[in-house]
């Protein structure tokens, strides 16, 4: 009598479904929320400053590319660092990591709760939070197909209203409105002497592109993973980045200053309202909550496989998060488990909850880089020719130089924050290695798990 073959995930995701799952993650409307912060910082040049965070994060999107088609698995920077280096270190990325993560479907929750308390101000916010993530669990308990469909409705949906934006914002520069003329290369003006102001810039847009990196732990749903998940990685920050710099140009072009908007923390409304009526303004706030919906099921996803893969390797209990439901074939366990979580909405602070994220996301960043030199340059000596040199090393080196500058430029609070996580992560480790002696195991993919 054979043994049962263990329950695994379900290898069903094509290239398109990826793409998506990745720039809803990414929210492509975020780039209105983030606009007059950023140019108060700039003096008017967001576009400028996007083509600078493209740039760092594109090389972040080939160190993912490459490990990806070395290590096929969902457990994204957790993987790389634990096969690169050891499986110490891999948990405490893993572990830091998380905090990008899981904190993520709160944070969209959150943000959908402002948007639905601003348009029905006599409806309990908790009664928003709760619909919103029964919807979000209940879906990603389903399977990632029927998350990954959902999600393309909305991206569609997403880039819908854009085109929209632009041929408004388009229609009115046209007849006198802001600069009064639809080619300018202001937005483009690279200055010696402030220089500084656009990086900072830079690297507050570079957390606009969370989410591309969470494509990786799709890589056991996706068949021909080591060329599907590499593509899809590099093309949706490519796509996102696009739609960034010429959204943020028209809105330069629209809005040469800020004085226009009262509040600066907050000006998708009013952009809405000023480029498109009261009508408009409503059928974006109405599309803006559904869209960060969608890119909080996204991260739901990923986070959910992230704890699978680091239950499946023993890191954390097997038994809870190594679970997979026989029938949908999803991490269920991991999938409730977040959901509760998302719950703390209701009382969770959102400038606390994207302390934590940024935290995690750079993290995952730094190692990732490394593990393409550590991986590719050093143990598997490809170091023997200018190709080898460039594409190993000086490419992954400027990656991890890019983030050494949001490193540099990160708040204080997620600093401490971070660290404080990462301390009860190393309590952890120590305490299951030292006293209890419970060893670590690498989970190894087989013939029938590829």
């Amino acid at each position: 009598m054979s043994q049962q073959q263990p329950v695994r995930l379900k290898k069903t995701l094509s290239m398109w479904q990826v793409v998506v799952m990745g720039l809803a993650y990414l929210t492509p409307m975020a780039v209105f929320d983030t606009f007059a912060i950023v140019g108060d910082i700039t003096d008017g040049r967001v576009a400028t400053a996007y083509l600078l965070a493209l740039g760092g994060i594109l090389l972040t999107a080939f160190s993912y590319g490459h490990l990806v088609r070395k290590f096929p698995s969902a457990g994204s920077a957790y993987t790389y660092a634990q096969k690169v280096f050891n499986p110490y270190v891999g948990f405490m990325v893993g572990w830091s990591s998380l905090l990008d993560y899981m904190f993520m479907p709160m944070i969209n929750i959150l943000l959908a709760k402002i948007y639905l308390t601003a348009m029905f101000p006599g409806v309990d916010p908790w009664i928003f939070i709760f619909g919103l993530v029964t919807v979000m669990t209940f879906l990603n308990l389903r399977g990632i197909n029927l998350v990954a469909n959902f999600n393309g409705l909305i991206v569609v949906i997403q880039l819908a209203i854009i085109i929209l934006f632009i041929g408004l914002m388009g229609w009115g520069i046209y007849h006198g409105e802001g600069a009064a003329t639809l080619m300018s290369s202001r937005p483009f003006h690279f200055e010696s002497a402030s220089m500084v102001p656009l990086f900072t810039g830079a690297t507050i847009l570079c957390f606009s592109f969370l989410g591309f990196d969470g494509l990786s732990s799709l890589g056991e749903e996706t068949p021909n993973a080591g060329k599907v998940i590499p593509r899809a990685i590099v093309l949706t920050a490519l796509i996102g980045g696009v739609i960034f710099v010429v959204v943020s140009y028209c809105l330069q072009l629209y809005f040469p200053d800020l004085t226009r908007f009262k509040d600066p923390d907050a000006v998708l409304p009013e952009i809405a309202l000023y480029v498109g009526g009261a009508f408009f303004q409503s059928v974006v706030l109405v599309c803006t909550t559904v869209a960060v919906l969608a890119s909080g099921m996204a991260a739901h996803a990923g986070v959910s496989r992230i704890l699978y893969v680091m239950g499946r390797d023993r890191m954390i209990p097997e038994r809870v998060f190594g679970y997979i439901h026989q029938k949908y074939r999803t991490p269920a366990i991991n999938v409730l488990l977040v959901g509760c979580l998302a719950l703390s909405a209701v009382s969770f602070d959102l400038d606390t909850a994207l302390a934590l994220v940024n935290f995690g996301a750079l993290v995952a960043f730094t190692f990732v880089n490394l593990s393409v030199i550590g991986q590719f340059w050093v143990r598997e000596k490809r170091n023997k020719c200018i190709k080898d040199h460039l594409v190993y090393l000086l490419l992954p080196l400027l990656g991890a130089a890019t983030i050494g500058a949001l490193w540099i430029n990160l708040e204080q609070s997620s600093l401490e924050l971070g660290l404080i996580w990462a301390g009860l992560g190393a309590t952890y480790l120590f305490l299951r290695l030292a006293v209890f002696r419970i060893p670590f195991r690498q989970y190894e993919e087989t013939a029938d798990s590829q």
